[in-house]
């Protein structure tokens, strides 16, 4: 029930985020979903890719420093309200989201989360027992 994600460190010059994608296009590797988060020194650019062995040595051949990450796709009620229930499930778990993001898929109905817990086995079971959707890897991308 978790996606392998990969976290590309960059340092904060111009042209340095275009190259990721200009490396990845002539490998003709698409992106199913990515986020950016900066400080002033990097940036971090999270991906998510069907093929991301491929996409992890291309980048590295390019001299990026990529890391791997197990994060989990949910599906949460599309209403105010609906990631809320979620969270509320895992207070008194003990369990840290570290970071999460939203995807938009082929579904109407539900939202489709990525999200990344300090123990995303732990997070399986609790998620698991209060009825949330955790996607298989096949699930999500069958909504890209």
């Amino acid at each position: 029930m978790k996606l392998k994600q990969l976290s590309v460190f960059l340092e904060n010059r111009p042209g340095h985020l275009s190259h990721v994608y200009e490396v990845l296009a002539e490998a003709e590797i698409n992106i199913v979903t990515m986020t950016l988060a900066d400080t002033s020194e990097f940036g971090i650019l999270r991906l998510i890719i069907r093929d991301w062995q491929r996409a992890k040595q291309v980048l590295e051949a390019a001299s990026f420093t990529v890391n791997t990450t197990d994060v989990m796709a949910i599906e949460v009620a599309d209403e105010p309200g609906g990631l809320g229930k979620v969270l509320k499930s895992l207070e008194g778990s003990g369990l840290s989201v570290e970071y999460m993001y939203f995807f938009t898929g082929k579904s109407k109905q539900h939202a489709l989360i990525v999200i990344r817990f300090d123990d995303p086995d732990r997070a399986s079971v609790i998620l698991t027992s209060v009825d949330v959707e955790i996607l298989s890897a096949t699930e999500f991308y069958a909504e890209a």
